[in-house]
């Protein structure tokens, strides 16, 4: 049994204990039986749809559960930025150009490490 079984038998779990949720949801008036029979046979079709779908193509339905993740993950955390107050500030920028610092003198630098490094303490 490789991991796209488990995730196939897991959606369907899930996509039965949505249905089972309508089931209990059933109203009371008559003129809303057929409603909810309706939606009873929808949701019926649409499981049975998406578990041969998630059977044939278990890759895309793990892709898309990935994908849908990432989205719900993305959109929490720009409502907390939100919320924290973190998000973007009004202001004015201006660009201030580099200048450049004055050379200075490599020889004599170079010759002052070699002179250090070669003296002998006394």
């Amino acid at each position: 049994m490789s991991k796209f079984d488990s995730y196939s038998d897991k959606a369907l779990a899930l996509v039965s204990q949505v249905g089972d949720g309508l089931r209990n949801a059933i109203p009371d008036t008559a003129g809303k039986w057929l409603q909810t029979g309706a939606a009873l046979g929808v949701a019926k079709t649409g499981t049975r749809v998406a578990g041969q779908f998630i059977r044939r193509n278990p890759a895309v339905a793990v892709a898309a559960a990935v994908g849908a993740g990432l989205l719900w993950y993305v959109a929490r955390r720009q409502a907390k930025k939100k919320q924290n107050g973190h998000g973007a500030i009004e202001g004015k920028a201006t660009r201030i150009e580099a200048k450049r610092a004055p050379a200075t003198p490599r020889k004599r630098a170079a010759a002052k490490r070699t002179s250090r490094s070669t003296r002998t303490p006394d």
